[in-house]
Parts: structure tokens; C-alpha cells; sequence
């Protein structure tokens, strides 16, 4: 009885196989399948003549996800044209699949009808955004000695990815609880890159711990708000060590996981090996830490005054840390700089029609707004 499933299993495969064995080619039959787990298929059913061609289809590039912005946005009345909007926000959603980027539609237009606007506006995908990648605001109060760590944890993030070279641009930073747990967070425009060098994930490592080293060098303590990025900083290390070859003591070896998350159930590597790369990742945390922390301490006041903004706002954008801290003092990415210049456009260009609006009385006629 315990086996019935798996001979279930193997009797469909067997039979799909025969089949496809019986298709002649004067038949014009195509098969075609889809599977979200290609690792576990069996080989019989992928070797040539049966399902031998395979497409990957991945989540979508910059160009992809304007493409699935412009079918998304055709059902919402927008206050600016399309156009104007599928690039920035695709620019906005990196790493968004198109189940993500209807949510995002979605959630915009149920943002704009709440405001009883008669059009989406930019702030309002601003907010959706905001939801679909941290969730939904909570309403949690929290104490000020809670809320100040926050948000001088949360400003250590981001002065640190300002002043960082190769750390991902900084778009937004709230300290306003989300219903993912979070208390606060700071979102970036990673770049799409498929290389890294090792200064660039050093930098991205030391970003990471930049809210724990923030919040020891104004407290003189640090908290458990740190977890997730510590998980991110060892993930990370134990990639440059086991997978990039990005230490001299292991060399240029590579023991990469399985898919599952595990090595396979011979380990491929000794147990002196793993003792190096253990003490390897201890002194490569470390040897980030006391960076960041030089960091936190040369750019206190900037960490500062980022923090006494954010409890004063709760949640600051591109240009309230521009008038703060200034520019970046590095070239700014294409993507990056086009969404910021396209998005400080839309917004004045949005905030103007709101301002005729109500100069005229339309506003607030009742929405007209269709969430797809």
C-alpha cells in the first residue's frame, strides 16, 4: 500500500512514453509540457525524440517586464500616458514576475480609488510597490526607544549604500512595520547584472551589516533586527568561498549546493577543508564588519541626520536624501538614472494635474477606476 503512489507514477510515465514512441511523422502531432521542477524529471522522458527541446523561460529582463506593464496598464484609467509609465515602473520591479507586476497594477488602482482619485497616479504604484514587496502596513505601535533603533538602523543601510561604490542605489527608506514582519526597510535598484567581481559583493556584504554597525556606534549595543542580514552576509561569504573562488586559502574550487539547499550525501570536500572554510568565513565577515564600521563612524553625522529625518517622516525618498547628504559621489547607473529623472518628472507632472484639478473642482468626483 505504501508504494502505490510511486507505481501510479511509474505506470502514467510508462504509458506517456509508449505513446510518444507511437507517433509516426507523417502524424503532425506536437507535444508540448511545462513543469516548474526540470531537476526532478526522469531522463527517459528528455532524451532525443521525446521531450529533448527545452525552453527556459525565466522571470523577465527590464525590456520584459515593460512589455507586461503596457498589457497590465490598458485596463486602469491612468493619469499620465502609459508610456510614460510601463518604463519606470519596469525599471522600479526588478526581479517581479508578471503575477507580481498584475498584483502591483492591482493594488495600485485599489490605492487610487481609496484617495477617491479619478486616475492612477505614480505616488499610487509608488504604495503598491511598497505592499507587494514588504507587505501591508500593520498600524503597530512601537515604543520610541524601538522606533529610534530602527531608524538609525535603517540609516545606516542606506548611508552606506550611498557611499558605497558598487552597492545597489537607494530609492526609498520607511521605518513604518509591515505585515512581513519587518519593521522598516530600504529599497534599491539592484543592477541586472549577470558578473560580479568580489569588490562589488564585498560591498554588498558590508551594506548588509551596515544597520548593525549603525546601531553599535550610536548605542553602544545592537539588536536581533539584524537577523535577515545576517543570513544575507553568510549566504553571501559562503558563496565567495565554496562557489566563486573568491579566497586564496580554498583556491579556485567550487562545491556548490544542490538545488534543495544541501550537498549531495557524499560531501565532496574533508573535514579540514571544511574547518578552513569555516575559519575563512569568520575572518571575511569580520574583516567587512570593521570596514563597515569605519564607515558608520566617518559618516556619523550624515547617519544622523538620515535617522532624525525618517522619525520626523517615517518613510524619505531619492530626493529628500539628496537635499540631505547631497548626490552620490559616483556615476549614477543608466537604469538608475533614468528611472529617477523619469520619476521626479512623472510626479510633478502628476502633482501639476492634481493641482488643476482642484482648481477646476473635478477632483473628487468618485473614481472611475477599473483593479484588473
Amino acid at each position: 500500500g505504501g508504494m502505490g503512489g510511486n507505481d501510479e507514477r511509474e505506470n502514467t510515465l510508462n504509458q506517456l512514453l509508449v505513446e510518444m514512441d507511437g507517433f509516426s511523422e507523417s502524424e503532425n502531432i506536437v507535444m508540448l509540457a511545462g513543469t516548474n521542477r526540470v531537476d526532478v524529471l526522469d531522463d527517459a522522458l528528455i532524451r532525443p525524440g521525446r521531450f529533448d527541446r527545452q525552453i527556459k523561460v525565466d522571470r523577465p529582463d527590464i525590456k520584459g517586464r515593460k512589455e507586461i506593464f503596457e498589457v497590465h496598464l490598458r485596463g486602469l484609467t491612468l493619469a499620465r500616458p502609459m508610456e510614460e509609465y510601463s518604463g519606470r515602473l519596469a525599471g522600479l520591479t526588478p526581479g517581479f514576475a508578471g503575477a507580481d507586476i498584475a498584483n502591483m497594477c492591482n493594488e495600485a488602482a485599489i490605492v487610487a480609488a481609496r484617495a477617491d482619485k479619478k486616475a492612477v497616479e505614480l505616488v499610487d504604484f509608488e504604495s503598491a510597490a511598497d505592499r507587494v514587496i514588504g507587505g501591508l502596513e500593520t498600524g503597530k505601535i512601537m515604543g520610541e526607544v524601538e522606533k529610534r533603533t530602527v531608524a538609525y538602523h535603517e540609516a545606516g543601510h542606506a548611508v552606506a549604500g550611498w557611499f558605497l561604490e558598487h552597492a545597489d542605489p537607494i530609492l526609498k527608506v520607511t521605518i513604518v512595520p509591515r505585515g512581513n514582519g519587518a519593521l522598516g526597510f530600504a529599497q534599491y535598484l539592484p543592477k541586472e547584472v549577470a558578473l560580479r567581481t568580489e569588490e562589488q559583493i564585498n560591498d554588498m556584504i558590508c551594506m548588509a551589516l551596515a544597520g548593525r554597525a549603525a546601531e553599535e556606534v550610536h548605542f553602544g549595543r545592537t539588536t536581533t533586527g539584524a537577523s535577515n542580514d545576517l543570513q544575507r552576509v553568510t549566504q553571501l561569504i559562503y558563496q565567495m568561498i565554496q562557489v566563486y573562488g573568491f579566497n586564496s586559502r580554498i583556491g579556485q574550487l567550487a562545491f556548490p549546493q544542490q538545488d534543495t539547499g544541501g550537498f549531495p550525501a557524499e560531501r565532496p570536500y574533508s573535514d579540514a577543508t571544511a574547518q578552513a572554510m569555516d575559519e575563512e568565513a569568520k575572518q571575511m565577515v569580520d574583516k567587512a564588519y570593521r570596514r563597515t564600521l569605519d564607515l558608520m563612524v566617518a559618516r556619523k553625522a550624515e547617519v544622523e541626520s538620515m535617522a532624525e529625518l525618517l522619525l520626523a517622516k517615517e518613510t524619505i525618498n531619492h530626493d529628500d536624501i539628496v537635499g540631505l547628504i547631497g548626490h552620490r559621489p559616483f556615476k549614477a547607473d543608466e537604469q538608475y538614472a533614468q528611472y529617477i529623472s523619469s520619476a521626479l518628472s512623472g510626479l510633478k507632472a502628476d502633482k501639476k494635474d492634481a493641482e488643476q484639478k482642484e482648481g477646476d473642482g473635478t477632483q473628487g468626483s468618485g473614481p472611475d477606476l477599473a483593479p484588473i
